[in-house]
C-alpha cells in the first residue's frame, strides 16, 4: 500500500505537466482579458462553512464531505468546491469594500469528495473556476459563459452545447416548490430511495435524477412560476447570449447539486466519440449567498471546471497536446577540465533562455550520447581533450549525426540565434 496511491486519486507525472499547465495557462490568459484576478484558498475550512453555504440538505455534505477533528476539537473539512472558500475569504477580507464587481478566478484547485471513483470523477480532483461579486446584471452572466466556452475550445474541446435554465429566487421559488411536492406526492412511492428522502428537504433536487426521469416528463416548472424580476432576468441573459452569437437550449430539469443557486443556472456539455454526452462545465447564480455566510447582501455567480475532465475529453479525441522538448541542449563532457568548461557553458546557457543540462551520473561519452539521445534533444555540444586544447566545441544535429566545429567563444550566440 505504502506504493499505491490512494483510491480515487492520481499522480500528475512529468510526462503530463505540460498539460495541466497548457490549461493554466489558458485560464489565466483568458481571465486576465476581462479583468479577472487570481485567488487561492486554503484545502481546507470550518465544516460549518460548508453546511450553511453548500447545504445540508445536498449530498455533497451528507455523504460526500471529507470531514475530521483537527487537534483542537474543531470540526474541519476538506473543501468539496471552490465557491464557499472564495466567498468566506471575500467576507474575511472586506473585499465588498474595494470597486465592485470584484472578478476573481481560481486555477487547478484541489477539491475532494468521498463517492465511487469512475472515468473523470476522482476523490481528489481539480477545479478552474469564476467567481464574481457585486455584478446583479445577466450580462455578467452571459461574460462567464463565453469565458468558460473560449477556455474550452482553447484546449481543443468543441462540439460545445449550452443549456440554460432559471431556477428563481427565494421569493417565487416558495410557492413553487409548494406546487411541485403536491404534484410529486401522488407517485412519491413509486420513485427511488433518494427521491423520497429529497422530498421535504428539496424535491426540486428529485427533477435531477436519472433513474426516475421517465416519470417525471410532466412536473411543473420553475420556468413558468418565476417573479417578474427573475423572469426579467432570464430574458436578458438570452439577449446577452444573442449579441454575442452563443446558441443555447432552454433546459428546465438543470437544477445543480448545491442549495445555493439562483435565478440562472447552466451547464456546458460536449460530445464524445461514442455519440454520447459529458457536462465539461456547470455554474449560476448564488445572489445570497454572501448574506448568508455573514456578509452584505451581494449578488454573486460562478462556475467550475474539472481539469481532469477537460483531459479526459481531450483524451478521447485524440488532441492531446505535444509535450515540449525538455531539454534545447545536452553538453556531453570527457575528462575533468572538459567538464567543469561544461558546466559552466550549461550555467551561461540557461542565463540565455536555453534549456540546457549535463552529465550528471559520470557515464562514459558513449553512455552520455545514450543517454541525450532518449531525452530527444536536437542538439548537443561535445567538449573533450582535443577541442578543449584547440578552444573549440563540437556540435552535433542528433537529427542528421552532422557536426560541425565552433570557436568556444561563439557557442553560446550560435545555439541562441
Amino acid at each position: 500500500m505504502l506504493t499505491q496511491a490512494p483510491k480515487g486519486t492520481q499522480d500528475m507525472l512529468p510526462q503530463q505537466s505540460h498539460r495541466w499547465q497548457r490549461i493554466e495557462q489558458s485560464m489565466r490568459e483568458i481571465c486576465a482579458l476581462a479583468g479577472y484576478r487570481e485567488i487561492r484558498t486554503p484545502v481546507f475550512e470550518h465544516t460549518e462553512l460548508f453546511q450553511r453555504g453548500v447545504g445540508d440538505t445536498t449530498d455533497v455534505v451528507q455523504k460526500e464531505m471529507y470531514t475530521f477533528e483537527d487537534k483542537g476539537n474543531r470540526s474541519i473539512t476538506l473543501k468539496p468546491e471552490g465557491t464557499a472558500g472564495a466567498v468566506r475569504a471575500f467576507i474575511e477580507a472586506h473585499l465588498y469594500a474595494e470597486a465592485l464587481p470584484c472578478k476573481l478566478f481560481y486555477v487547478s484547485t484541489p477539491c475532494f469528495r468521498y463517492e465511487k471513483p469512475q472515468s473523470g470523477r476522482l476523490r481528489q480532483f481539480h477545479q478552474n473556476g469564476i467567481e464574481v461579486f457585486g455584478a446583479k446584471d445577466a450580462s455578467v452572466d452571459a461574460e462567464i459563459i463565453e469565458i468558460a466556452m473560449k477556455l474550452l475550445r482553447a484546449n481543443g474541446i468543441d462540439g460545445l452545447k449550452l443549456n440554460i435554465n432559471s431556477i428563481g429566487c427565494p421569493a417565487c421559488r416558495k410557492a413553487y416548490l409548494e406546487k411541485l411536492r403536491e404534484w410529486l406526492r401522488p407517485m412519491l412511492p413509486g420513485l427511488c430511495k433518494t427521491c423520497q428522502e429529497r422530498f421535504e428537504r428539496n424535491p426540486m433536487r428529485i427533477l435531477d435524477c436519472k433513474e426516475d426521469a421517465a416519470k417525471l416528463t410532466g412536473a411543473p416548472a420553475m420556468l413558468d412560476n418565476l417573479c417578474q424580476e427573475c423572469a426579467d432576468h432570464f430574458e436578458k441573459l438570452q439577449q446577452y447570449l444573442k449579441a454575442l452569437g452563443i446558441e443555447y437550449s432552454i433546459d428546465p430539469r438543470i437544477v445543480r447539486g448545491l442549495d445555493y443557486y439562483t435565478k440562472t443556472v447552466f451547464e456546458i456539455i460536449t460530445d464524445t466519440p461514442d455519440g454520447g454526452e459529458l457536462t465539461v462545465c456547470g455554474g449560476g447564480r448564488y445572489d445570497g449567498l454572501v448574506e448568508e455566510l455573514g456578509g452584505p447582501a451581494t449578488p454573486g455567480i460562478g462556475f467550475g471546471m474539472g481539469v481532469e475532465r477537460m483531459i479526459m475529453v481531450q483524451d478521447m479525441r485524440g488532441i492531446a497536446p505535444e509535450a515540449p522538448a525538455a531539454l534545447d541542449v545536452f553538453v556531453v563532457t570527457l575528462g575533468d577540465d572538459a567538464r567543469r568548461e561544461g558546466f559552466r557553458l550549461v550555467s551561461a546557457l540557461r542565463e540565455r533562455g536555453v534549456k540546457a543540462d549535463l552529465d550528471h551520473a559520470a557515464r562514459s561519452m558513449k553512455a552520455q550520447f545514450k543517454y541525450a539521445d532518449k531525452t530527444g534533444v536536437k542538439k548537443v555540444v561535445v567538449i573533450a581533450g582535443d577541442e578543449l586544447a584547440k578552444g573549440v566545441v563540437k556540435l552535433r544535429d542528433m537529427e542528421n549525426s552532422a557536426e560541425t566545429e565552433v570557436p568556444m567563444g561563439e557557442i553560446i550566440d550560435t545555439l541562441t540565434k
